[in-house]
């Protein structure tokens, strides 16, 4: 098949350059003109998709190059260009960056795998013609950059004109507008990235002004005008691909998915592969539910900031003993990063205070200094468990400031290119539980798995 997918790339020279400012800007303004943009982010980041969610009312995925095979990533722009005017693509780090020090799974490697065009937001303060020098480096460092144009962040009304004559004269590359500074327009941080948009106060104001300074500053049409010179997809939408639901003999099972400020990192195509795959999910608050949905037969806990919520976790005692009595009953579960913390005898909060939390995971979760195991792993599983046999691989990324006196040894992790390799993760024939996150899309058969465990679930008898 060909589907039209007008789509663009919004790139950056480096972290902290606008990037996710610039996109959801952009998102508002289409959003406002009345049309009906998909968002994606590169790379394994929670966090960008949910802003770019609350700004277009619905879900925005992951395209990665090292959870996927370029095929998957292309036919997922499809899945999102068949619903969509346009595809806004959000990069990740700086436009090269890469696994390791490669460019692999970079922006740029996205760009070239979708062929499509890229625009970098590069930053202006206290630049003048060694801008131009910064612009030709990124359009020339590969001969198929497929840069074909600048955005400059953070400069004024005055400054810009002469920017972009420059820019233009020396690299022959367009400029489409700038964003002057918006203070009250910066998203914050903290220690796993931005805050989570549920978090930012005001923030649809935000989203108005921005969108209001991007009008004015900004040449959107030429940037929608770029983005429909991409070329058509020949890829089927993804999930075309994927058998759906099958009956095991069994109902199709409601799957229990822990989401509130403590519990929120999940990939949206791994929930909506889990329904693909005849799961209904029901959301629930392990901060202020007081037990699991009733007639759930699987639990899905995400990562998140459980280490931010430590002491109302605690509190909820009837919550902590609803899980402990559900996965020692054996009803699968999923525990990740933030949801295996929960799991427990004790968490350490991030003033350095202790509670106790559901006690399925012996020891405590504790606040360290600095990132642990941070990037992409494979795992390979030492024995058969819930989602995969022995010796099955399975990809994943870590990125936590918490560590475990129990991490688990079910799996031997590798990092890609270095080689080097740890014991890490829990796995038993109901319970997946540990640092790494999974990405359930680029192994379909896991989720599967995952699913029919949970149709086949018995909680008066354990697994049937």
């Amino acid at each position: 098949m060909s589907l039209t997918a007008p789509r663009i790339v919004i790139g950056a020279p480096a972290s902290g350059g606008g990037k996710t400012t610039f996109t959801c800007g952009l998102l508002q303004a289409l959003v406002r003109r009345g049309m009906a943009p998909a968002a994606c982010k590169c790379g394994p980041d929670y966090i960008d998709p949910m802003f770019h969610s609350e700004v277009i009312g619905a879900f925005s995925r992951n395209l990665d190059l090292f959870f996927s095979d370029a095929a998957q990533v292309r036919s997922l722009v499809a899945d999102s260009a068949a619903h969509s005017d346009v595809v806004v693509i959000e990069g990740v780090m700086g436009y090269y960056d890469g696994i390791a020090v490669s460019d692999e799974a970079s922006a740029w490697d996205v760009a070239r795998t979708t062929d499509a065009p890229a625009v970098l937001v590069i930053d202006g303060r206290g630049r003048a013609r060694s801008i131009a020098a910064e612009v030709a480096g990124f359009a020339r460092f590969r001969a198929d950059s497929h840069v074909e144009g600048v955005v400059l962040n953070r400069v004024s009304d005055m400054l810009y004109p002469r920017l972009k004559d420059i820019i233009e004269t020396e690299t022959g590359v367009r400029v489409y507008g700038y964003l002057p500074v918006l203070e009250d327009c910066s998203l914050e941080s903290r220690h796993l990235g931005l805050v989570t948009a549920s978090e930012v106060a005001d923030l649809q104001v935000k989203l108005d002004k921005l969108a209001s300074a991007m009008e004015r500053t900004v040449d959107i049409d030429g940037l929608l005008h770029l983005a429909s010179s991409a070329p058509a997809l020949n890829e089927a939408p993804w999930l075309e691909l994927i058998p759906g639901f099958r009956s095991s003999g069994y109902n199709a099972p409601r799957i229990a998915v822990a989401h509130d400020d403590a519990f929120c990192f999940y990939y949206a195509d791994a929930l909506r592969l889990l329904q693909h795959l005849g799961a209904e999910l029901v959301e629930f608050s392990p901060l202020a539910d007081t037990g699991l949905p009733e007639g759930v037969s699987g639990l899905y806990l995400g990562g998140g900031y459980p280490e931010l919520h430590a002491r109302e976790l605690n509190a909820n005692a009837l919550m902590r003993t609803s899980i402990s009595r559900a996965i020692r009953s054996g009803m699968p579960t999923i525990a990740e990063c933030g949801g295996f913390m929960y799991l427990h005898d004790v968490l350490e909060d991030s003033d350095g205070g202790t509670y106790s939390e559901v006690g399925v995971v012996p020891g405590a979760s504790f606040k360290t200094s600095k990132l642990g195991r941070f990037g992409y792993i494979t795992l390979t599983a030492a024995h058969d468990g819930l989602l995969v046999d022995a010796d099955e691989k399975l990809r994943a990324h870590e990125f936590h400031y918490w560590d475990s006196e129990t991490p688990g040894n079910d799996f031997t992790a590798e990092k890609p290119q270095s080689g080097r390799s740890w014991k890490c993760g829990m796995s038993t024939p109901s319970m997946y539980a540990g640092y790494p996150h999974l990405y359930l899309p680029a192994h379909p058969q896991a989720a599967r798995r995952f699913v029919d465990a949970c149709a086949a679930y018995d909680g008066e008898r354990g697994q049937r």
